[in-house]
């Protein structure tokens, strides 16, 4: 199998829950409760280097939302 067969076997779709916490879903596949799409969908390593690209701050939103309260 080619790099270019794996890439399009492998299609996933980026999904996001209510926290801003990412990940990948195989394309096809009913989106589990709590996630929604995100808009990205490509190969595996694509939809990884998205994600890379998007989530930044690690925390849950919750948690950035109270060590905002706390600061402010």
């Amino acid at each position: 199998m080619t790099v270019e067969q794996t890439e399009t076997a492998d299609i996933c779709r980026v999904v996001v829950n209510d926290e801003e916490q990412y990940s990948i879903w195989p394309d096809g596949r009913e989106i589990p409760a709590g996630w929604r799409e995100e808009g990205f969908v490509g190969p595996r390593a694509r939809c990884l280097e998205h994600i890379d690209s998007v989530w930044t701050d690690m925390r849950p939103l919750s948690l950035r939302r109270a060590m905002a309260g706390e600061a402010g």
